[in-house]
């Protein structure tokens, strides 16, 4: 419990230093966001207008310290500021927008990939030099070394445009009414399936390999060659012993990919325009929208840190030894 508790405060640190960066950074950038909205609406707004909006996006005269407190005092109420892209929208909402969409396809393609690559993995060690581990692990390492744009492009193209199986853009039908019906969860589905299968297709080979080759080194070890030579199940030898302990580098990387889930697969997201976080920081580094791009990135990273510490929390509890070492 002490290992973990250290580990919590050491992730709280790097949250105060990451909410720092974020509030002093996007003041290092020349400009501010009142500026460019003033510029987009190209004189419609009066000059008398600027310090209303400066002091709407919490950009005023006072002390940096002074407007850093202010800016930390919003945070722990969860007020992240107003958009510029989407104004007069609170960053907050226009996240909250794009979050639901995010979560549903990029982390239910890290998910698929990481069960799937992990899965195929063993068997590829389990049966090596066979069949499964002489053509898959080549072929998936060719498709993801591919330029993923180009990937998604093509499949966009083939299985969308030409063949017409899978709709060209977009989460749901411009005709579908969102709702919990079976029709827009269907619709939904279909929407999501070719992103997510070209996300699964572009990082399994990383996932398979990284699980191959630690379950080759683990089934060399002396527990393994004990628990054969007690005769148990082959089965049993292959998951309980060896994939479980081959397991653990693994889940730390898949602690990293989850966390950065919550900033969305750029790429993805732009070539299908779909409308998830990723799509989100490219309308806000276009628009200038400084307060929507600091809520991303903060968002981004605490959902890291989070996704670390509860990475920490899977290895204290599948690996004995880590719990032996800090008790």
């Amino acid at each position: 419990m002490r290992f973990l508790c250290r580990r919590l405060g050491f992730y709280g640190l790097a949250a105060w230093v990451a909410v720092t960066l974020n509030f002093f950074l996007p003041r290092l950038i020349p400009g501010d966001p009142a500026t460019a909205l003033f510029a987009r609406f190209r004189g419609r707004l009066s000059p008398e207008a600027m310090e209303s909006l400066r002091q709407t996006f919490g950009l005023t005269h006072e002390s940096l310290g002074r407007q850093y407190l202010t800016y930390v005092a919003h945070l722990l109420r969860g007020d992240l500021g107003v958009s510029v892209a989407y104004f007069p929208a609170p960053v907050a909402q226009v996240i909250g927008t794009g979050l639901v969409w995010t979560l549903l396809l990029a982390g239910t393609a890290v998910l698929v990939s990481f069960a799937l690559g992990s899965l195929l993995g063993v068997a590829a060690a389990w049966w090596r030099r066979g069949a499964t581990d002489a053509w898959l692990p080549p072929a998936l390492v060719f498709l993801g070394a591919l330029p993923f744009f180009w990937l998604a492009m093509v499949a966009l193209y083939v299985l969308g445009f030409t063949l017409g199986w899978f709709p060209l853009g977009h989460a749901y039908a411009d005709d579908t009414t969102p709702g919990l019906s079976l029709a827009f969860v269907a619709d939904v589905i279909r929407h999501a399936f070719l992103p997510v299968a070209t996300i699964v297709v572009a990082t399994l080979g990383g996932w398979l390999l990284s699980m191959r080759n630690t379950m080759i080194t683990v089934l060399g070890s002396d527990y393994v060659n004990l628990a054969r030579a007690k005769g148990l199940p082959p089965g049993r030898v292959a998951l309980r012993y060896a994939a479980r302990n081959a397991l653990l580098p693994s889940i730390t990387g898949f602690g990293m990919a989850l966390g950065f889930v919550l900033g969305g697969s750029l790429l993805t997201e732009v070539v299908f325009s779909y409308p998830g976080q990723g799509y989100l920081l490219v309308q806000a580094v276009r628009s200038q929208d400084y307060p929507l791009m600091q809520g991303i990135f903060l968002v981004i990273t605490l959902a890291v840190l989070g996704a670390n510490w509860l990475v920490d929390v899977v290895c204290l509890w599948l690996d004995p030894r880590i719990r032996d070492s800090v008790a």
